[in-house]
């Protein structure tokens, strides 16, 4: 095979024209010594002959000052940069075409005090692109992926939307918190990017929107309210329940699901009451769940109040088992309650990582030491893989990629993966688990 910086194989001017403040190079392939040679690689072809390599006006003006055709030491040296030149301005052009990149916009939270879900994000994503590139990439083209920081904050998250624009990126990941997936959908949607979030589950990020690009690959509230309600009436039966939230949209909304379906079974519901997120001390509403003789918490919000929550709850003696959403299911739990943590109960997407048919999968997980059974590990690639296998399908075109994505089943970590109209899963399954001190967690049954 022959490269393009082959010495019998050079492009050779054919015509010679003034264009500007510089020169235009009409040129074709040849060799030296006059005949011509095909280039088989597996670059992009070169520019056509006829299509006009812009030269330097430097470069220009010495070609002008002279009658290149005639035959002079001198004049053969300006053949020659000629030439040079047009294969600088060739090998630019193929660079560019090789180059060429699909971009996928991670919109996580790079910074705060919820990294750790970003983190989840970026290594499901990462192992389906890695997998995509190693394999040819999309239709010629490689896969990258581009962090933006919205710190799960709702109100940076239509900054965040702007900056992924002006860099013109139209495939996003995340937003990873529902407050900040509400608040730049619309922005998203109205410049028909495609978004799949992995993670954000309030139903008020799609119910009654009419969105066409927005998409999730997880369950809602509603579904994991309902799983949580089940799974304590069924399996725990507390005598009296304390209802905790974090007052913002994600946990506010699971914990109104669960007190619904929980009064809705009979269950008793003592107290329901918002705290303070990132708050340090929860020691007085800990003290009015043990004089009330609670004997179960459900806590809708994230792992660093539920950390306090559990920490606090054991130094004051209160025996109530504690349980929450997949916003508690982070590692750095541990770190926060200390012992405390063991027991603690939450509800999870299904452990999708144990199933044998995920197992190539999960094995690429291992390959580069992350972690398929993460809260949203799995539920990341998914989003990763539909996106891809939309624009391999359809190409590199936001609206038919929302068309395709509307209309198709795809065969995901998750199972059969489809959407009804308004972007939300027809089907997803919410388990529940128990966490240990270890940071493992089993499935309870």
């Amino acid at each position: 095979m022959r490269h393009l910086g082959a010495p019998d194989c050079v492009p050779t001017a054919r015509r010679i024209t003034p264009a500007g403040h510089g020169l235009s190079v009409r040129h074709g392939t040849g060799r030296p010594d006059g005949t011509k040679s095909t280039i088989r690689s597996g670059f992009p072809p070169l520019p056509k002959p006829g299509n006009p390599v812009r030269l330097p006006a430097s470069l220009a003006a010495m070609i002008a000052a002279h009658d290149i055709h005639t035959p002079t030491k001198v004049h053969m040296k300006l053949q020659m940069k000629v030439r040079t030149m047009a294969m600088a301005v060739t090998a630019t052009v193929l660079a560019t075409a090789v180059q060429a990149q699909i971009k996928i916009g991670l919109v996580i939270p790079a910074s705060g005090p919820l990294t750790q879900y970003g983190t989840m994000i970026q290594e499901g994503v990462g192992t389906a692109v890695e997998q995509v590139n190693a394999a040819g990439g999309i239709n010629g083209q490689q896969v990258q992926t581009v962090v933006f920081d919205d710190a799960c904050n709702p109100g940076k998250a239509p900054g965040t939307a702007n900056r992924l624009l002006d860099a013109k990126v139209r495939y996003v990941i995340g937003p990873v918190c529902s407050g900040a997936a509400i608040a730049a959908a619309p922005i998203y949607d109205s410049q028909r990017v495609v978004v799949v979030t992995p993670s954000a589950t309030s139903p008020s990020l799609t119910s009654g929107m009419d969105y066409h690009y927005i998409f999730r690959t997880i369950g809602q509230d509603n579904e994991q309210g309902e799983a949580a309600a089940k799974f304590i009436m069924e399996k725990i039966k507390p005598r009296k329940i304390a209802l905790l939230h974090d007052k913002q949209s994600y946990g506010r909304g699971i914990a109104n699901t669960a007190r619904k379906l929980l009064s809705r079974a009979g269950a008793e519901v003592a107290l329901y009451e918002g705290i303070t997120p990132g708050g340090k001390d929860y020691s007085d509403v800990i003290a009015r769940i043990k004089n009330a003789g609670i004997d179960f918490v459900y806590f809708g919000g994230y792992h660093n109040e539920m950390g306090v929550l559990l920490r606090q709850a054991k130094e004051a003696g209160l025996n109530a088992r504690m349980m929450g959403p997949e916003g508690v299911g982070n590692s750095e739990i541990n770190a926060i309650a200390g012992p405390a943590v063991e027991g603690m109960l939450v509800t999870l997407p299904a452990d999708f990582a144990a199933n044998p048919k995920n197992a190539a999968t999960v094995k690429a997980f291992e390959a580069k030491k992350r972690n398929a059974s993460s809260a949203f590990g799995l539920t990341s690639y998914a989003a990763a893989q539909v996106i891809m296998d939309s624009i391999k399908a359809v190409g590199d075109d936001t609206q038919l990629v929302a068309d395709y994505m509307h209309k198709t089943t795809f065969q995901t970590p998750l199972g059969p993966t489809s959407w009804d109209a308004g972007g939300d899963l027809k089907s997803f399954e919410f388990q529940g688990f128990e966490w240990h001190q270890d940071g493992s967690k089993t499935v309870v049954k």
